[in-house]
């Protein structure tokens, strides 16, 4: 037990140590906004992309692909959406508070606070079965997103097909797994220039990633959150993780697999969440507040689930 607590530890409190530091370094004048607001656009355009298609490029698919998993992960993730959406509906009557409760309880912060856990979990390697993952559940994430965010707000005519799809094809992290894809299936060699200067890009992505989401927090919110925030919250990182991840024992996932998925189920809410809800004019302060709840929270749970899985070995 101390053994795996050590462990977990070690891959737990880097992620969030910098999170805490972004954090720090915003409060006292050494970032500003414009700062946390230009690394993210980087990290999202350029870094992350980087990250995700070196991965994608390097790894064997016939090994890292399993449609098995992809399989049981979109169910997981469009039965948990339908399912706290209907539950939800009794109980918030708002359309725009309703849209961004159900849109905090599902959609995980995977790409970035989920990519750092599983490369301090696994090693490497592993983040190339975590970047075919993220290609297949962010097409997902993004059509339930306009969803949910379309439908109980009436805003129907805010629903511009030809846009979203648009942007889910071009998406920075989507073209990269596209682009990446050849080369792992055709074990195509990068030039070593090409390679060490995509590498130095993807170095950056999770470190600027990270210490961006300390210092986009503002945790005197907490005291203000309503409890639709809490609650959001409490689904997003304890309920879906642990129903979901025995979900995923039942079906016979262990080792890597399980671990992948206990990741993505358990990764607090991603900061897209606040900007598409302020974007389709839903309650953006209650994303917010679901986000920083979230996060400041799933250094504990994503730790307690971690030894768990270890303790039992299923991991």
């Amino acid at each position: 037990m101390i053994d795996n607590i050590i462990f977990t530890g070690n891959v737990v409190a880097p992620v969030f140590l910098l999170v805490a530091l972004g954090y720090f370094v915003k409060r006292i004048g050494v970032i500003n906004e414009n700062f946390v607001d230009v690394t993210s656009k980087f990290v999202y355009s350029v870094s992350l992309p980087a990250l995700v298609f070196i991965n994608i490029a390097e790894i064997d698919l016939s090994e890292a692909i399993d449609f098995n998993q992809i399989i049981y992960i979109y169910a997981a993730t469009l039965f948990s959406f339908f399912i706290i959406w209907l539950l939800s509906i009794p109980f918030i009557k708002e359309g725009k508070n309703l849209s961004v409760f159900v849109q905090g309880a599902y959609r995980s912060n995977f790409a970035i606070v989920g990519f750092a856990i599983v490369s301090k979990l696994f090693g490497s390697y592993a983040l190339g079965k975590a970047a075919l993952v993220l290609a297949f559940i962010l097409p997902l994430y993004n059509i339930l997103a306009v969803i949910i965010l379309t439908v109980p707000l009436r805003k129907e005519k805010k629903l511009n097909l030809k846009s979203t799809v648009f942007e889910i094809l071009f998406n920075p992290l989507i073209i990269a797994v596209i682009v990446g894809l050849p080369f792992s299936y055709f074990k195509v060699e990068i030039p070593s220039f090409i390679n060490l200067t995509i590498g130095f890009l993807a170095e950056l992505a999770l470190p600027l990633a990270l210490i961006g989401i300390g210092g986009s927090l503002n945790l005197q919110n907490i005291k203000k959150a309503s409890g639709l925030a809490f609650t959001s919250s409490a689904i997003k990182i304890i309920l879906l993780p642990l129903l979901l991840t025995l979900g995923a024992l039942h079906f016979g996932f262990r080792g890597l697999d399980l671990g992948v998925m206990f990741v993505l189920f358990a990764s607090p809410t991603a900061i897209v969440s606040f900007i598409m809800a302020e974007a389709m004019g839903a309650n953006s302060k209650l994303a917010g507040n679901i986000v920083l709840i979230s996060t400041v929270a799933s250094v504990f749970t994503i730790a307690v689930g971690i030894v768990i899985l270890k303790e039992l070995t299923l991991i």
